[in-house]
């Protein structure tokens, strides 16, 4: 499994369809042969239910290690990644789109309840715990919502409205005082870390430079480092390394050679390539692509 994101990080997966913008899935993190996906973002709405196991969670620079039993909320256009924490960890992902809530351009419910928590920076994402009354109530009625999307069960798509409206009034009725305060999050930090990743993300298959990175965000080197290592808690190289065997996914599934996807992918080298590919994803290359052929 492999996430799809355009120049700007932007998810490119369609969530549902225009008529009913409602996608769910449920999968262990160990779909992806990484054992994370990458930063990206959408504009619709995600909620993510750990049903087994744990996952560290990233939300723009906030950190989570999300557990059995608990969800998280992650807002419109907000940066986000996950990776396993200890071992498998099996989830539940509901993504829908504002306009859902909000109805036809101009409502008063997207005006008064939809459009001021979306554009809010100071709820970028919220922890759900089963140990607080309201977030219980909030997981259950997600819980619902995967089960007759998934099921197709008769007027599911009335009641998955109704459920995810009360979600959202459960949000906004524990969030207000939290977007009346305004931002939370430093956003000229947001913007810089944003602008490192989508550069990352458009010259990943290129000879990079630290200099190159540190010009285009207009930091130092030494600061550029330690900027990212702080946001992203790992160095900018070992990132690197992780987006560009991310990617050399796609070019073996392909029936790409083990050379033309390491070239492909920005190594250099297809020894080096092979060894940083299994420190990865536990196997090589070569293994990979015999599996992907499988599979077609």
């Amino acid at each position: 499994m492999e996430l799809f994101t355009d120049g700007k990080n932007r998810e490119l997966k369609p969530h549902g369809t225009y008529g009913f913008p409602v996608y769910v899935d449920k999968k262990p993190i160990s779909a992806y042969p990484t054992g994370s996906f990458p930063w990206h973002w959408h504009d619709e709405v995600e909620f993510t239910l750990a049903v087994s196991g744990q996952m560290e969670y990233r939300v723009n620079d906030c950190r989570y290690l999300l557990e059995t039993g608990q969800g998280l909320f992650c807002n419109s256009g907000a940066l986000h990644a996950g990776s396993m924490a200890d071992g498998d960890c099996e989830y539940i992902s509901i993504t829908f789109h504002p306009r859902l809530l909000a109805g036809f351009e101009g409502s008063a419910v997207g005006a008064k309840y939809v459009a001021p928590l979306i554009e809010s920076q100071a709820v970028s994402s919220l922890l759900l715990a089963p140990e607080v009354c309201w977030q219980a109530k909030v997981l259950d009625s997600l819980e619902e919502v995967f089960r007759r999307c998934a099921e197709k069960t008769p007027l599911y798509e009335l009641h998955v409205q109704k459920l995810l409206t009360g979600v959202w009034l459960a949000l906004y009725e524990n969030c207000a005082q939290a977007v009346e305060r305004g931002p939370a999050e430093d956003t000229e930090k947001l913007r810089r870390l944003r602008a490192i990743l989508t550069f990352l993300h458009a010259h990943y298959g290129e000879r990079l430079a630290l200099e190159d990175v540190a010009r285009e965000v207009g930091l130092c080197k030494s600061e550029c480092c330690r900027f990212f290592k702080r946001q992203m808690g790992t160095s900018l190289f070992d990132y690197l390394l992780d987006y560009r065997v991310g990617k050399s996914l796609i070019s073996l599934q392909e029936g790409r050679t083990v050379a033309e996807a390491a070239a492909a992918a920005g190594f250099g080298d297809a020894s080096y390539f092979a060894k940083v590919f299994r420190s990865r994803t536990g196997r090589s290359p070569s293994a990979y692509r015999k599996e992907a052929e499988h599979k077609r």
